[in-house]
């Protein structure tokens, strides 16, 4: 399983990045969890606004930081 947290590098797109290793933690499940900032990167997505959580190349949030709990319903 792969996970991206794209952003630009701003609070919330630390706090998801966060939050994404908690929810691996959490869920006792292991992912190649990597933090994108290229911008053409995040507009392949489509994303136009960041934070964005990607998982397995599908967008699962843009624009806002899920929590813990939710992150965890979100992984496959």
């Amino acid at each position: 399983m792969k996970i991206e947290v794209l952003g630009t590098g701003c609070a919330k797109c630390r706090t998801l990045y966060e939050n994404a290793q908690k929810a691996l933690e959490g869920s006792g499940r292991s992912a190649e969890l990597v933090k994108v900032d290229y911008i053409p990167t995040i507009m392949k997505y489509g994303v136009m606004s960041t934070p964005a959580l990607v998982i397995d190349g599908e967008v699962k949030c843009t624009g806002k930081v899920p929590s813990v709990a939710d992150i965890i319903g979100m992984l496959p």
